[in-house]
């Protein structure tokens, strides 16, 4: 499959999360793991408030 127009692949090989730790003194509290799981979970205990997300009718509030 081609890679969409203006794409560089260059720029995910160069992000380096280790300045942020270095400079900032900033680390993560999850894991990528634990994030998606954690993500994931907390829409399956919410569906109602997404459901009215994908109605439109959240806007109606």
């Amino acid at each position: 499959m081609a890679d969409r127009l203006g794409h560089d692949r260059r720029y995910a090989i160069a992000i380096d999360p280790a300045k942020i730790e270095n400079e900032l003194g900033w680390k993560p509290e999850y894991t990528f793991e634990k994030g998606i799981k954690s993500t994931i979970q907390w829409y399956l205990d919410n569906k109602d408030w997404l459901e009215t997300i994908r109605t439109g009718e959240y806007r109606k509030v």
